[in-house]
């Protein structure tokens, strides 16, 4: 019975304080007040605080955790409601994807190696701009740590979400195809998830983005990693 009320709790508690943060940053419309890094410090500082430990925390995380796959089947209403985009432009499409996946997986590795980080760290962060299950799989597979490959993936998202809506619109970026490809390739799901507020469209195309940019990483990335690396 206490498992069942700190669950029911814990939930409470992140659906509540995320609701909250996104009021904040709807109202505010600020960068550093974005709702996944407000709400993630905030939850993060009632538990210190708190005294609830991250095992009894851990237990309502998973069943949210669980949820993540729902919602993003759920991407496939909005892409649905704009399958004509894609009828339409599927080749620039599809050259963008390739283009971006190979960009971000190159220029991770890439500059990981001229900082100087250890072969398991530039290994680790080849996979930042994809969703964390195949983050995790590819990690395992070209000898990075999966923990800390799932740590560069939420970073990444994280910092996608928070700026990469206005970079595009610093760059004069307005195209919706466009910015919804953008974020679902440089920011995966939490990206998604942001540009989604921008309208349909732009939301369906970074759900495209995100799914088909994992799938084309995920083939190339066994042999592509390793040749970047000793290049």
């Amino acid at each position: 019975m206490q498992n069942i009320v700190m669950n029911a709790f814990t939930i409470i508690l992140t659906v509540a304080i995320y609701f909250i943060s996104r009021k904040i940053f709807i109202k505010t419309q600020n960068a550093l007040l974005n709702p996944l890094l407000l709400s993630t410090v905030a939850i993060i500082l009632i538990l210190h605080y708190s005294g609830i430990t991250f095992e009894q925390y851990k237990p309502g995380k998973d069943i949210m955790t669980f949820l993540l796959g729902p919602a993003t089947v759920a991407l496939a209403l909005p892409l649905y409601q704009n399958r004509h985009v894609l009828r339409k432009s599927w080749v620039p499409i599809l050259i963008g994807l390739a283009c971006g996946a190979v960009a971000t997986l190159t220029t991770a590795v890439l500059l990981a190696k001229m900082s100087g980080l250890d072969s398991l760290i530039v290994k680790s962060i080849a996979t930042k701009s994809i969703t964390a299950p195949i983050a995790i799989e590819i990690s395992h597979i070209t000898g990075g740590d999966p923990a800390i490959a799932v740590a560069f993936v939420v970073f990444t998202g994280t910092l996608g979400s928070m700026i990469g809506a206005g970079f595009l619109s610093l760059c004069k970026i307005d195209n919706p195809l466009a910015r919804g490809l953008a974020m679902g390739v440089t920011a995966h799901g939490q990206g998604t998830a942001t540009i989604l507020e921008e309208g349909q469209t732009q939301g369906a195309m970074a759900g495209v983005g995100m799914a088909l940019s994992a799938i084309f990483i995920s083939l190339i990335a066994p042999f592509y990693i390793p040749w970047l690396i000793k290049f």
